[in-house]
């Protein structure tokens, strides 16, 4: 069972990093379209891209990754380090769907700076994934967050002053 859902989970994670790094570079297509068809024919497969192909996989990359947690018990340094980097790749998969939502309208274009940030991104983020899955580094989760996040309750102190309904 466990083979399996390594099977799932790594296919799902190759198809959604593969979407991420290349949906980029169609956005930047859209400076090059010359008529109303063509734009439309692009907007098609980003939009497809996005909502058939990578969105699907993300969500199975990321429901098979908490089966496998759970399924093999493993809690270590190394594994909180790699879900904050899931985390922020889902992050810039919201976003990337949010720019799909502007990318198309009236005069709208993704500037070459942003498809260079972005894919940079992307790829520092699943390189630090693969170099922490696959070198299990020895990490201290204790290093990895403030010591209020081990102690019950403490969260209600660290944020009391920020939130005026908690104050006395």
């Amino acid at each position: 069972m466990i083979a399996w859902l390594k099977l799932v989970h790594i296919g799902a994670i190759a198809v959604w990093m593969a979407g991420l790094v290349s949906l980029p570079g169609l956005y930047v297509q859209r400076a090059h379209v010359k008529d109303a068809d063509q734009l439309f024919r692009l907007q098609r497969m980003v939009r497809f891209a996005y909502l058939a192909l990578v969105s699907p996989a993300a969500f199975l990359a990321i429901g098979t990754g908490i089966a496998l947690i759970f399924a093999r018990g493993v809690f270590e340094g190394w594994l909180s380090a790699k879900l904050a980097l899931v985390g922020g790749l889902a992050l810039l998969h919201t976003l990337t769907g949010l720019v799909i939502i502007r990318l198309f309208r009236e005069g709208e274009v993704y500037p070459v700076w942003r498809f260079v940030a972005v894919t940079a991104l992307t790829v520092a983020f699943i390189l630090g994934i693969l170099y922490l899955v696959l070198a299990k580094p020895p990490l201290d989760a204790a290093l990895l967050m403030p010591a209020a996040m081990s102690e019950p309750g403490a969260l209600r102190r660290v944020f009391e002053d920020l939130n005026p309904w908690m104050r006395p």
